[in-house]
């Protein structure tokens, strides 16, 4: 199996290369678990975000990230957009958005509650990997829905020469993508 060596906020993983399609292969990165890597990349990361009232992500791979950069920053509170409108929700924010991992269109939602919540706030989106894009924009149009103010978009990793380019996001280290040679796609 192919691996990846990530070096990020001072530690390092190798993470396996695996095939998502025929065209390409990606570092798997799971911070689902491990705490160490999910605190020092939250400590790294403040120091670079701007002022933000509330953090959002994306169900659900950045929820201990936000959980941990809110912590440390003393947020009482974050907002976790989920990916299924649950029966609890009343009149919920719905929009649609496609991964790059899943490889299907989700729902991205939140509670009216919390959509009251971030009304005329200052918003940061959090998540582990930006990759395209989609996720964030997701969020994006969750948050000006909901009348709040987007101050940033922040990740651990940036995924792709796409991603790597943008300057309108904050992160800590670059994942590259592994095309696939077209002679190769079969195997």
């Amino acid at each position: 199996m192919d691996e990846f060596i990530l070096k990020v906020a001072g530690v390092e993983r190798k993470l396996p290369v695996v095939r998502i399609a025929d065209h390409i292969k990606i570092a798997s990165f799971v911070i689902l678990g491990d705490t160490e890597l999910v605190s020092k990349s939250a400590e790294a990361l403040k120091e670079r975000i701007p002022e933000a009232d509330y953090f959002i992500t994306a169900e659900a791979k950045g929820i201990p990230l936000i959980h941990e950069l809110s912590r440390i920053c003393g947020k009482k509170r974050y907002f976790v957009a989920r990916k299924s409108i649950k029966p609890y929700m009343s009149d919920p924010f719905v929009t649609e958005v496609y991964s790059i991992t899943t490889q299907r269109k989700q729902l991205l939602c939140i509670e009216k509650e919390e959509s009251e919540m971030i009304k005329g706030k200052r918003i940061l989106i959090v998540d582990d990997v930006i990759s395209t894009g989609e996720s964030v924009r997701a969020l994006e149009k969750l948050i000006k829905r909901a009348g709040g103010t987007l101050v940033g978009k922040a990740a651990i990793l940036a995924e792709g020469d796409d991603a790597m380019k943008r300057d309108d996001i904050i992160y800590l280290e670059e994942l590259p993508l592994f095309p696939i040679d077209p002679s190769d796609a079969i195997q």
